[in-house]
């Protein structure tokens, strides 16, 4: 085990932790869907360090035994409020693969063990609290609980839901990252105001039965239309979509039965100086020492010893999120906040001079894309990028390089790495800074994770991602690059499959791409509608609801097989389907000898009646194969 940073404990997560503190109650009981890490990449241990910072007695309960509502209990009824999360992850997703499918293991678990977490997380432990303390002020937050803050489409029940506000039957809900609700709340509880009377915060939604007189709200189509009307779905992604910026964001409201569930504007962005506060709160940096036994939580491993620079996300990805939960506007931390962590990581007795990452959602966001965003915020019916970078961006590199060229030059540290990954239409758009050559002389471990994402302008389109040639410029950038630093290093390019509005035809030509750059993926990532992305509002409606387009959804698990095999063509198991979806596709002339074909014909037996027999078709076309048999008359079949 890592042992905690020196002059760092954790905070309680039983009973005999609060008498060790002399503590009788809390004043706020923080429930968990993730096994408890005190570090600051894990939302749950932020949100309890901001309220114990403010002067609140905080307890961790990490993933109850939820079959049992006594386990809610272990450590009393708080003073103020509950306060519920799932997690750094929606609990579906955390579970299921993209064919719906259990996952391996849970890397928010002890030993990455399954099971320990409930499906619809938030939901079921608000229930359970209910049924122990009915009339306890519950507070729901993190990932889960912000995407599916509105009527939203689940995948894994294919169906819409409402919002999670109502089902779940908590007070209030906190969107976004938190921070600044948490602690207005909790003053305000503290103060004896009731939490039904909360109603002006921030980043929050409540319930009401009745909307205000003159309150300006723009009112969503109720969950019954949405339900009912893929229309009127769409329509309500629409109008909330429009309203989550800080600066001209009305407050929203949806009705589902009686009720109205209510948002408030977003949060202001925070400062330098909000951030340096919470990423220096006094975190052990590692795992409770209740899951040694178990070999720990793994899914720290990947953020051990990264830097989280900044947040938010300017790149309005179509089937990414991360924008409607952190926001556009980008909020960095200082030079100074940032040294300090890499020199506390320099200090930790198994750190061994490699920094992972420097980033945030996009690595090379750290600044916002132009000054009007400060004042005026993000622009309502524009992205920063997409279709092409707007002519206000400000595409500078030199506060990244900057700070990289600082953690380089600390003590101890060897290497710094950014594996966060670089939006390269970003990079490209920087004609002040040779980011580029910095960037693969100091910063790339032989490999760069990058992520195009497609090559069918008409998929990019609606994926909101820049044009194919947009790619193909950065790698030839790329390999410039690194010709001139004498290094070999690599692109690893990420794709997705199945995409809203990808065609057997689309995945064909993303397969004559992955051929013509001489690069056959390992893994290829099956679109997933995840709830709150623009993505998943069209695969539920089969619309773009902000042109009205229909858009075509690739939804049968027979086409998903198909579009996934042609991105891996090459996979000797994937031959018979690469065929059947060319054939589709209409792309014959890829089936056969040719140097540019992806799949030789499928093997056909010779004729038995006494007729010519056909030319050998050679296996895989691999050098050194040799000429298939005829196919055994049991039915058997070998492979290509």
């Amino acid at each position: 085990m890592t042992p905690p940073v020196p002059g760092t404990s954790f905070l309680p997560v039983c009973r005999a932790d609060m008498e060790a503190r002399g503590w009788e109650e809390l004043d706020f009981l923080l429930v968990n869907g993730d096994a408890y890490v005190d570090h600051p990449s894990f939302g749950g241990a932020v949100i309890a360090r901001v309220l114990e910072a403010a002067g609140f007695r905080v307890g961790i309960l990490p993933q109850p035994d939820w079959r049992d509502v006594r386990s809610y209990g272990s450590m009393g009824r708080p003073r103020l409020a509950v306060l519920v999360t799932s997690g750094n992850l929606d609990s579906m997703l955390n579970r299921f693969t993209a064919a719906k499918k259990d996952r391996s293991r849970d890397s928010y678990s002890p030993g990455g063990r399954k099971g320990l977490r409930p499906d619809r997380a938030v939901i079921v432990y608000c229930n359970g609290i209910r049924q122990l303390w009915g009339d306890v002020p519950l507070v729901i937050g993190g990932v889960e609980a912000s995407l599916r803050r509105f009527a939203h489409y689940d995948y894994w029940a294919d169906k819409p839901r409402r919002s999670i506000l109502i089902d779940s039957g908590a007070d209030l809900l906190v969107y976004g990252m938190g921070e600044a609700q948490i602690r207005e709340i909790a003053s305000l509880l503290d103060r004896g105001v009731s939490i039904k009377d909360i109603r002006s915060v921030r980043g929050t939604m409540y319930k009401t039965a009745a909307l205000p007189e003159g309150g300006g709200h723009v009112r969503l189509p109720s969950w019954e239309e949405a339900a009912s009307d893929r229309f009127k779905f769409a329509e309500a992604f629409r109008l909330q979509y429009d309203e989550q910026d800080p600066f001209h964001g009305a407050a929203v409201a949806q009705k589902s039965g009686g009720l109205w569930a209510v948002q408030n504007p977003p949060p202001m962005p925070l400062s330098s100086a909000e951030m340096d506060e919470i990423y220096g709160l006094p975190y052990t940096r590692t795992w409770h020492p209740m899951y040694e036994s178990a070999g720990g939580v793994p899914a720290i491993e990947e953020v051990r010893f990264s830097l989280t620079s900044h947040r938010g996300c300017f790149g309005s990805c179509s089937f990414c999120a991360i924008h409607y939960h952190q926001g556009r506007i980008i909020q960095a931390r200082s030079h100074e906040s940032l040294i300090k962590e890499a020199r506390l990581l320099t200090s930790l007795p198994d750190f061994k001079g490699y920094i992972h990452d420097v980033g945030g959602p996009t690595a090379n966001f750290r600044i916002p894309s132009c000054k009007e965003q400060l004042s005026r915020g993000a622009c309502r019916g524009k992205q920063c990028l997409h279709p092409a970078p707007c002519r206000h961006l400000e595409a500078d590199h030199s506060d990244y390089i900057a700070l990289l060229r600082k953690l380089r030059a600390l003590p101890g540290v060897k290497k710094v790495f950014i594996r966060s990954g670089v939006r390269f239409d970003y990079l490209l758009e920087d004609k002040k800074n040779n980011f580029l050559e910095e960037l693969c002389e100091y910063h790339v471990s032989g490999q760069l994770k990058i992520a195009p994402e497609h090559v069918s302008p008409r998929v990019l389109s609606i994926m909101g991602k820049s044009r194919p040639e947009v790619y193909v410029k950065f790698m030839e950038a790329y390999a410039r690059a690194n010709k001139k630093l004498g290094k070999k290093q690599y692109l690893v390019p990420y794709f997705i499959s199945s995409h809203p509005g990808a065609e057997l035809k689309d995945a064909a030509l993303l397969a004559e791409f992955l051929r013509d750059i001489k690069y056959q993926p390992e893994q290829v990532q099956d679109f997933i509608p995840t709830p709150g992305s623009l993505s998943t509002c069209i695969y539920y409606s089969g619309v773009d609801p902000f042109s009205w387009k229909e858009v075509y959804v690739p939804k049968s698990v027979r086409e998903r097989k198909m579009q996934r095999a042609l991105l891996q063509y090459g996979a000797p198991e994937n031959r018979e389907m690469v065929i059947r979806a060319l054939q589709e596709a209409g792309r014959e002339d890829l089936i056969g000898d040719g140097p540019k074909c992806l799949v030789r014909p499928a093997f056909r037996a010779p004729d038995r009646g006494g007729g010519p027999s056909p030319s050998p078709r050679w296996q895989g076309g691999r050098k050194g194969a040799q000429p298939a048999k005829a196919r055994p008359r049991s039915g058997g079949r070998r492979r290509g």
